[in-house]
């Protein structure tokens, strides 16, 4: 293999490094808003005896509707002309509105029934969702066009990734905090108390990237606005409608985007459905109920895990810009499917920690998929720009994300039906059956390998190159004339 990069970046491409740590700063807020709903959920199931199916629906419903204000929130950041950025705006309010309504969302109050819980929190995490909407679609957009370089696209992303890596240091953590009977009387109070400090991080933390990054095509979006509008910048609500329609239709209908989609709806998507079953198999298979102990074991596999994708995003980074996006994408899963496998050999009672060999292995899926997807997605806003003459980033990463988060709603409804299928029950503690935790083990190592494994046929269709960016950036240059420096917004 060929480690040289093709071409260096030129110096007005690259990111400053102030900008790259705002921007990696966001990745860490996104991360954690998106992993600690999920992490506290268990709450809901062992706190206050929660059915998972209900529990599992509670976190779908919300991630269905999330998903679909996604593409309006960024057609609206697409064509917004606001005196501060098209994006900006809209990540700094939408860090507050989310600190708070995440903080809000787990004041659960005690003494109610079941019922009460799945429409308290019903209601709630639908307001929460779309106050992250309006944080995170904004900034994913933003990162497609800090830069129109190749490989700097990949840096950025490398960047951000490794930043936002710091979230799952944490959240593993955060049943072993709330279920601490040092802190608290009981999971419940920890979580009410957990909520309110994420929610501070977020409202603190997430205005950095809206403070100090700037929007590069903000220019050239309005004057590609302009032309297509005739020269108005102005259009009627029917109007708004049918171009938001004609531009989601047209995202949908681009084939290599699609492959991009399905790759990312499989990796990601085939962990999340077993995502809680490896807390399951810690607690109930190798410490036969031990709440206590399982916590403890899955707060040193998640920091491991954290660990070793701080360098698989790095290696990713490196070796991305020597070989290709899509040669890595290779490599780093099916490397992941290799730790798969091994795990189903680490479940031991004797030996509990053995569960840890996987993990570096398992890490290289994720690390490496949002680092080169990311890159990815903005490789094909180029291409969309030469075919339709509009910057679009915000909705081709809010569709990317729909597509993610229809899976993902689809993961965790079907998540609670998995687990009861395998006959767990809650009230049985560490006595579950046999067949019960066998059935665990095989869908916590099956599921994942399989859709890993389909990723890697799907991008093996993925037709762009290095070669064929670079070819429609010129292109581009040459339609509208060479993109200057950032905006000063």
């Amino acid at each position: 293999m060929d480690l040289h990069p093709q071409t260096a970046t030129a110096p007005a491409d690259r990111v400053p490094r102030l900008q790259k740590f705002a921007y990696g700063i966001g990745s860490l807020v996104n991360n954690l808003l998106g992993a600690a709903i999920g992490m506290m959920a268990i709450v809901l199931n062992l706190g206050l005896g929660m059915d998972p199916v209900v529990v599992g629906t509670l976190m779908a419903l919300p991630r269905l509707v999330d998903a679909l204000t996604d593409p309006v929130m960024g057609y609206i950041s697409d064509h917004s002309k606001l005196r501060w950025g098209r994006r900006r705006p809209y990540i700094f309010f939408g860090a507050i509105a989310s600190g708070l309504v995440f903080a809000l969302l787990w004041q659960l109050p005690a003494g109610y029934g079941e019922n009460f819980y799945f429409w308290y929190f019903l209601i709630g995490a639908n307001f929460f969702y779309l106050a992250y909407t309006v944080y995170a679609t904004p900034w994913v957009a933003l990162g497609y066009e800090m830069t129109p370089d190749y490989n700097e696209r990949t840096r950025l992303m490398g960047v951000s990734n490794f930043m936002g890596q710091f979230a799952w240091v944490a959240v593993p953590w955060f049943y072993a905090f709330m279920e601490n009977d040092r802190f608290f009387p009981d999971s419940v109070t920890g979580a009410r108390w957990l909520a309110v400090y994420v929610g501070l991080f977020v409202a603190v933390f997430g205005l950095v990237p809206a403070l100090l990054c700037r929007e590069r095509m903000q220019a050239i979006a309005e004057s590609e606005d302009r032309a297509a509008e005739g020269g108005s910048m102005l259009r009627g609500l029917g109007a708004n409608l049918a171009a938001f329609f004609q531009g989601f239709l047209a995202t949908m209908r681009f084939g290599p985007f699609l492959l991009l989609c399905g790759a990312t709806f499989l990796v990601f998507n085939g962990f999340m459905l077993v995502s809680a079953f490896s807390s399951y198999v810690i607690i109930y298979y190798i410490y036969g109920g031990d709440k206590d102990l399982g916590a403890q074991l899955m707060g040193w596999n998640g920091t491991l895990s954290a660990i070793a994708t701080f360098l698989v995003i790095l290696l990713t980074t490196w070796l991305g810009t020597r070989i290709g996006k899509k040669k890595t994408f290779f490599i780093a899963t099916g490397i992941s499917v290799f730790g798969y496998l091994l795990k189903w050999f680490c479940y031991s009672q004797t030996h509990p920690y053995l569960i840890l060999l996987p993990t570096p292995f398992i890490a290289f899926g994720l690390g490496a998929l949002f680092t080169l997807m990311g890159s990815m997605v903005a490789d094909v806003c180029d291409f969309d720009e030469l075919r339709t003459g509009q910057r679009r980033e915000g909705m081709f990463g809010a569709v990317f994300w729909w597509v993610v988060k229809l899976g993902m709603a689809l993961a965790l409804a079907l998540s609670g039906y998995a687990l009861n299928f395998t006959g767990f029950d809650v009230a049985l503690g560490g006595g579950q059956s046999e067949q019960t935790l066998f059935l665990m083990r095989l869908l916590d190592v099956g599921v994942p390998a399989l859709a890993s494994l389909l990723a890697i046929a799907l991008v093996a269709w993925y037709p762009l190159t290095e070669a064929m960016a670079r070819d429609v950036r010129a292109q581009l240059e040459q339609r509208r004339g060479k993109a200057g420096a950032p905006s000063s917004t």
